[in-house]
């Protein structure tokens, strides 16, 4: 047996003190990861062979032609595989079962190197269960399935072995990590701005390069893991191992992936293993006729609120399936990190349902902290960076679950970034419920500011969640119907449309520069993409018209919209220059409640925001620690950023050697209302 190694009680308090009487809970959930991880270590072969059960399980084709098919299925009785190779005969392929439930069959070669099975052809496992009834199921390792709408909304599996010369072959090697993610989150089915599904194809060729010139290093891509309705946005998985047909094929998304790397961009996938949809014909639910043979069986095995089915983290087949879907994505399509969805869900026995989380600490390490599920989190974290050092993994937390982001090795759950999700919600209560002289500068930069020490944070505005039907993109809220009728130059500039573009650029500014150590922004919404997101339903009568991005609007040199566009690549540019996500968290000077100022230095650059309404200011005196020449390297007043070029970059500034709000010199500029500025030596 391994040795238990176990994390030094002193790493932890170094960052926390306030843990100390949780030591023990914390100390429990590592030695049960440590259990798992030695009896993986010592009937497994470590990491490396069980996170690579596709390698054994599913369909795997051996050189000579021959096929291994092999499915986990402990309560079939009987099972056989069928499709059109065998004209859906029930008979003709018995599988045999092991002692651990485990069902095999091989088929020979029809001729050397030419499989029984041919390629894109549908199949099946029909099995037998205890009670006689016959029950069949899409393979739960398929790595294809596509839906024909017009005959049923159910998926086919199909068995997916292109040629050599079919095979999408990687050109580029992995970017090296980033030193700071800028995260473009984007969706490729609405990556057109036509009225339809976006292809894998389409978004190489057209959205790759958009994402490029902004300026974004990171690129997460969402709702890849088959999904029937795709109105779920990808949340609801049926097959793990397939990435959506609805885009293409799977070598189009290599190609997508190959592509991003040529340009230097990191790809992560937002990754589902929180549930999984609740579908039995063509999910894991009930694969084997049993209630409990993924999930939890019961109430425990199902998410009140999503309507789907809870894994079992607790179970060895259900932990080799998972960890080696984060694999396989690693592996077969090169992705380069993941964004885990619904962790606060996972962490927890009630899911986040009906609970705020106050910060005490009882929330995290009492009985409502769900042990398996954190175990699960801390081996993926641990095994993916343990395959792959330049790995990125973020969680999807709105707890803020302490230790989230320290590696496991120290008592932490290992993942290298959270989502600040407290900003977003604070942008949309202040637009939908404060008029512009009530925000309270104090608690905005509390918000921005507020994270645990010693772990990563991704900051955004508004992610996907934001512009979901039901509620609107930032820029809708500040602009509205306005939008239809006055986003063009050859229009007046109206005071909703100029408060709406100066609010959009400082709120954007504002969080990428003082939120956290990465950003995200979500596809479309850096121009100030109008309206929401709303899929095909029923209730739409299934219509596009809010399920895709109007790229139209921001390449129409006659329309504001590219303003906003310009100023978000100004400031990646800018931040790629001087490298403050990287930097250690900024120094607040001032957060004047009356004339609505804020300014703080990081990474050597001064950054100073105006929010009041109607004052502007002149020789408004800032606090600076280091002494010498400013100069306005960014500011949002720019013409070419739709500003009314009442500050511009190059003025210059020198600082008097004299105390002023806790720094060692100030200077003085004028600051204009609505208005916000980087100065640089």
């Amino acid at each position: 047996m391994a040795a238990t190694a176990s994390f030094d009680p002193k790493s932890v308090l170094k960052l926390d003190g306030y843990l100390e009487p949780f030591i023990p809970a914390i100390a429990h959930r590592h030695e049960r990861f440590q259990k798992w991880k030695d009896t993986i270590d010592q009937y497994e072969g470590g990491y490396e062979k069980f996170t690579r059960g596709f390698d054994k399980m599913g369909f795997n084709v051996k050189e000579s032609g021959e096929i291994v098919y092999r499915e986990w299925a402990p309560n079939a009785m009987e099972a056989n595989l069928i499709g059109d190779f065998n004209q859906w005969n029930r008979m003709s392929h018995p599988l045999k079962k092991n002692e651990f439930g485990v069902w095999e069959i091989t088929l020979p070669p029809k001729a050397p190197g030419v499989c029984a099975i041919p390629h894109d052809s549908k199949v099946k496992i029909s099995m037998i269960t205890p009670s006689g009834a016959r029950i069949e199921r899409i393979p739960a390792w398929i790595q294809r399935v596509t839906q024909d709408l017009a005959f049923s909304p159910a998926y086919e599996g199909r068995f997916w072995n292109p040629s050599t010369s079919e095979k999408y072959q990687f050109k580029n090697p992995r970017p090296p990590q980033p030193r700071a993610i800028r995260i473009y989150e984007a969706h490729v089915g609405i990556s057109t701005s036509e009225h339809r599904v976006g292809t894998y194809k389409e978004f190489t060729k057209d959205t790759l390069p958009r994402i490029h010139a902004l300026g974004y290093n990171t690129i997460q891509l969402m709702a890849i893991m088959e999904h029937p309705y795709y109105a779920s946005f990808g949340y609801q998985v049926t097959s793990f191992f397939a990435a959506s047909s609805r885009y293409g094929t799977p070598e189009e998304l290599r190609e997508l992936i190959d592509t991003a790397h040529g340009m230097g961009i990191t790809v992560l996938l937002d990754v589902v293993h929180s549930h999984a949809c609740k579908n039995v014909l063509d999910g894991l639910n009930a694969f084997d006729g049993s209630d409990h043979q993924y999930f939890h069986e019961g109430s425990k095995g199902r998410h009140e609120l999503w309507d789907s089915r809870l894994f079992n983290y607790a179970n060895h087949e259900v932990l080799r399936f998972l960890l080696s879907n984060l694999r396989f994505y690693m592996e077969e399509y090169k992705f380069d990190g993941f964004r885990f969805d619904g962790v606060t869900s996972m962490m927890y026995v009630h899911h986040g349902i009906g609970t705020g989380f106050s910060g005490g600490y009882p929330d995290y390490f009492g009985p409502g902290a769900d042990e398996e599920a954190i175990v699960y989190l801390m081996l993926a974290n641990d095994a993916m960076h343990a395959l792959y050092p330049s790995v990125i993994t973020i969680a999807e937390d709105v707890s803020g679950m302490p230790l989230l982001c320290i590696p496991v090795s120290q008592g932490g759950i290992g993942f290298d970034y959270r989502l600040s999700m407290a900003i977003p919600d604070m942008w949309i209560k202040l637009l939908k419920h404060k008029t512009d002289d009530e925000w309270d500068m104090g608690n905005i930069v509390h918000t921005l500011t507020d994270r645990r020490y010693g772990e990563k944070s991704v900051a955004y505005a508004e992610s996907h969640d934001q512009a979901l039907v039901g509620d609107k993109t930032l820029a809708f809220w500040l602009m509205d119907k306005e939008m239809y009728t006055h986003m063009s130059d050859l229009t007046p500039m109206t005071p909703i449309i100029a408060r709406g573009l100066s609010l959009h650029k400082m709120i954007r500014l504002l969080v990428h520069s003082l939120g956290g150590e990465g950003y995200l922004n979500f596809e479309g919404n850096e121009f100030g993409h109008p309206e929401w997101l709303d899929f095909p339903r029923e209730g739409n009568n299934n219509s596009f018209q809010h399920a895709r991005r109007q790229w139209n609007i921001v390449d129409d040199q006659n329309l504001r919209y590219r303003y906003l566009n310009d100023f978000d690549a100004a400031i990646n540019h800018l931040e790629e220059e001087h490298k403050w996500l990287s930097a250690p968290q900024a120094y607040v000077s001032l957060k004047h409640g009356g004339d609505k100022m804020i300014a703080y230095e990081r990474s050597g650059l001064l950054f100073v925001f105006n929010f009041h309404p109607t004052k502007s200011f002149t020789d408004y005196r800032i606090g600076v620690d280091e002494a010498g020449e400013y100069h306005i390297i960014l500011t949002s007043d720019e013409k070419k950023f739709g500003g009314f070029e009442n500050v511009s970059c190059g003025g210059k500034f020198t600082t008097t050697p004299m105390e002023w709000n806790g720094r060692k010199n100030w200077l003085q500029i004028y600051i204009p209302s609505r208005t916000c500025v980087v100065l640089g030596k």
